[in-house]
């Protein structure tokens, strides 16, 4: 299903009656026209100005629990056995760098990364980790509390909705997650920011993505029917918004159409037609729903989207570690994402199109009793791949054991402000709480030396 989504809520308490339908498709006939109204007058409040919009995008792929460094990226086979595992290190295409035997494709495209081996943080729980490596802010947010109190601010992918805004007729910030990220919101700024999630399955057979098409029991026809009887309502609601408030009423008729055109919108629909791909594309991603989501992901970019994330869920190996990354783990990440970076360097996209691979921390160096690692947010390995990345080196290093960077050390603010830096957002620029307060995109972060080139 398609929804607008808060993974501790449930649309923010958007609720049926509080609005209009287009034609009763669903989310975008319910209540994208109130999402497209708030974000209107969350920019017409007020609000502090913005830089030019840059042309770069995202794709953010999610290991969802937080993935090991040790048995991955950052091996260490001259530390204990209770430390180094069960894994053997292989040679890639840098001399002298090597991964994981289970990374194989992606031991081929080592010249395609820029991996950041110095971020560390306190958050040892996932809803405050995942609070943290997606929106930088390294405070414990209460996901309850209300606009006041504490604050739980809004995720990368938020930011950038807000910053750049629709293309295309296509949302900005898309999210692929079937199991739900523990945080991947829009915080203060409100559920009118917050991703729309797709939690279907893309592998599945008849695939489609609901209300991105007609249903069948509305039709074309029928649509364009009570679209024209929507226009005839939002005539009159013009004329007595102008007559009660001379000039200060929102056109409510934009967001509508804007919610009609993406039902309709040739470039919308095409963007989730995943069966007009050639099958071998689609198996080099891998026929599973990780990397079928990884191909809609470039897709959507493709077609207009300004931030998509995929989940790849099952990192939190607590126990059965290493049977668990070696299938299916490991495998499908290899898979989807050394395609993804084939794919968009074949289409001329990588240059303008920011690839990230993160989770919410890494995990224990030392091997537990059940053949598992726990939660370790004491050293974090983070891929990043095009957009103008030093790809093809190594930022910073971890001790012996993986147990903690060496030297050169940054903070999730730090990750964040890179971030916001190559996707050309000024993190200097202030918003506003509900209550008022001005906060930050970013309090006092500056971009990691080296990740840049």
């Amino acid at each position: 299903m398609f929804s607008l989504s808060h993974t501790t809520r449930n649309c923010e308490g958007f609720r049926r009656r509080d609005f209009l339908k287009v034609g009763g498709l669903s989310l975008f006939g319910l209540t994208l026209p109130k999402l497209l109204e708030a974000q209107a007058m969350a920019a017409a409040a007020g609000k502090p100005g913005r830089t030019k919009p840059s042309e770069m995008n995202c794709i953010l792929l999610w290991t969802d629990g937080g993935m090991s460094n040790i048995d991955t990226f950052d091996m260490k086979p001259e530390a204990p056995i209770e430390y180094r595992g069960d894994f053997q290190s292989i040679d890639t295409n840098i001399p002298g760098v090597t991964v994981c035997e289970h990374l194989p494709l992606m031991s081929q495209r080592l010249d395609k990364l820029c991996q950041v081996r110095t971020i560390t943080h306190g958050g040892g729980q996932h809803a405050e980790a995942c609070h943290f490596m997606l929106t930088g802010y390294p405070q414990v947010p209460d996901v309850s509390a209300q606009p006041v109190g504490s604050t739980v601010y809004p995720m990368f992918g938020s930011i950038v909705g807000r910053e750049k805004g629709w293309r295309n007729g296509l949302p900005p910030n898309v999210q692929f997650a079937a199991g739900g990220i523990k945080y991947g919101g829009a915080g203060y700024m409100g559920s009118a920011y917050n991703p729309l999630s797709v939690k279907a399955d893309p592998s599945a057979k008849g695939f489609a993505v609901q209300d991105v098409s007609i249903p069948e029991a509305v039709g074309a026809e029928r649509t364009m029917r009570r679209r024209t009887m929507l226009n005839r309502l939002d005539d009159w609601q013009r004329q007595a918004d102008a007559d009660a408030n001379a000039g200060a009423a929102f056109d409510r008729s934009v967001f509508y159409k804007q919610a009609y055109d993406l039902i309709t919108s040739p470039a919308a629909k095409r963007a989730f037609r995943i069966e007009e791909e050639k099958p071998e594309l689609r198996e080099r991603y891998g026929m599973h729903r990780e990397g079928q989501s990884t191909l809609l992901a470039r897709r959507l970019v493709e077609s207009g989207c300004r931030f998509v994330t995929v989940e790849f869920n099952g990192y939190d190996t607590h126990d059965k570690n290493f049977i668990e990354l070696r299938d299916p783990l490991l495998p499908r990440l290899d898979r989807a994402w050394s395609a993804l970076l084939d794919d968009l360097s074949d289409r001329g996209m990588l240059d303008n199109t920011l690839v990230i691979c993160a989770g919410e921390f890494g995990r224990t160096p030392r091997v537990n009793g059940a053949a598992g690692r726990d939660h370790y947010p004491g050293a974090n390995n983070i891929c990043l791949s095009g957009a103008g990345t030093a790809m093809g080196s190594i930022v910073g290093r971890t001790d012996a054991k993986c147990e903690r960077p060496v030297g050169q050390i940054n903070t999730t603010l730090d990750y964040a402000a890179t971030i916001f830096r190559i996707l050309g957002i000024d993190d200097t620029k202030e918003y506003h709480a509900l209550d008022g307060r001005p906060i930050a995109i970013n309090n006092g972060g500056s971009p990691i030396a080296g990740v840049i080139a």
